[in-house]
């Protein structure tokens, strides 16, 4: 059994990747070649966003959506203390200061209550990541937002495709980003990443940084950075868009299945009323972490923790976070744990996963 089986999807779009791929291959434009315009196109449309700038990764797009509204050595960027440590590591590069807040015990997401506290003069922006692919709690965030004259930058690098109260993830708030690493809803094969915006002058600025900060050939209006995404990536995850909501249904069906059987027994991470997560992990807490874990490995079962240690807790970023005061992110690093998950995920493999958990853990 394999965590993500991503062999079964490349089976099934075997005849559409290759296709994509030869084009590229033939018309050879690697870098910047039509493929690249054809998916920001795409996934504007998908979003409703009024546009879309692919770049090489999710965490250069978090950057670039960084430099393109300004933030500045001294700034404070506002975000969750239980994520992936790009969303953190952006905002340090710029020598800006994180400033974490801590999450909700059920969704596992920003705490958007608590964030309005922590604001002070130097604030500029907001960071809530959708975190196991659904999206925070947006509106109350915006809302915000708006009254302290701020931005916000959704990390969607596990949510493209998800809804909140039925708008399109990465098309929730003034800058949205995400990314097709491989592992991700959508992905490609290797790094990839996307930005969305309806703001012109942002879309604008984050094309020229994507470039070196080039208005025209050779003139460099700004400062910026070599992150393009490249045509063949690209060309992969145009083919995979064309099966991406029926696995996205499959998704959603695995993820209800996996509550069905665990009844209640396991707690598992919650889906916030309004929101249809994509389900980039499948996550349960459980107290006895280590021993499920152990027993699950002897079983074949394959597991992953997303996230073991809180950012502010990391070697490196424990100078950006000492007054950070985070209980619940610390109880969710000692108990959070994901199963398999995927659309091509048979039933007999779910309920045998789900029945090494529900033994492991005593229930």
């Amino acid at each position: 059994m394999e965590f993500i089986d991503l062999k079964s999807q490349y089976q099934a779009l075997r005849p559409q990747i290759h296709a994509r791929m030869q084009a590229v291959l033939d018309h050879g434009n690697y870098i910047m070649g039509p493929e690249v315009q054809e998916l920001e196109a795409r996934l504007a449309e998908y979003t409703g966003a009024s546009d879309c700038v692919t770049v090489a990764s999710g965490t250069e797009a978090l950057l670039i959506a960084l430099m393109a509204i300004g933030i500045e050595p001294g700034d404070e960027v506002i975000t969750t203390p239980f994520s992936f440590i790009a969303t953190a590591e952006v905002i340090v590069l710029l020598g800006a200061i994180p400033v974490f807040v801590d999450i909700e015990p059920d969704t596992c997401n920003i705490n958007a209550t608590l964030i309005e506290e922590r604001i002070t003069p130097r604030t500029r922006a907001i960071i809530p990541v959708s975190l196991y692919g659904q999206p925070a709690d947006m509106d109350r965030i915006n809302a915000v937002a708006e009254r302290h004259g701020l931005a916000v930058i959704e990390d969607g690098a596990q949510s493209f495709g998800a809804t909140y109260k039925g708008r399109k993830s990465c098309n929730l708030s003034t800058i949205g980003c995400t990314s097709f690493f491989p592992s991700k809803p959508l992905a490609c094969y290797g790094d990839g990443g996307a930005i969305f915006t309806s703001d012109a002058t942002l879309a604008q600025a984050m094309r020229e940084i994507r470039i070196h900060g080039q208005s025209g050939r050779y003139v460099h209006t700004r400062v910026g950075v070599g992150g393009r995404m490249d045509t063949l990536q690209c060309a992969i995850v145009l083919a995979k868009l064309e099966r991406f909501d029926w696995e996205l249904a499959q998704r959603r069906r695995i993820a209800a299945r996996y509550d069905e059987l665990f009844d209640g027994r396991i707690d598992v991470v919650r889906q916030r009323p309004g929101c249809a997560g994509v389900f980039a992990q499948y996550t349960i807490k459980v107290a006895n972490r280590a021993e499920v874990q152990a027993e699950l490995r002897e079983r074949n079962i394959p597991v992953a923790v997303h996230y073991p240690v809180p950012i502010p807790m990391q070697p490196a970023y424990a100078k950006h976070g000492p007054s950070a005061h985070i209980p619940v992110a610390e109880e969710m690093a000692r108990s959070v744990m994901s199963l398999p998950m995927g659309p091509y995920m048979d039933d007999a493999s779910l309920e045998r996963v789900a029945a090494a958990v529900l033994h492991a853990a005593g229930r």
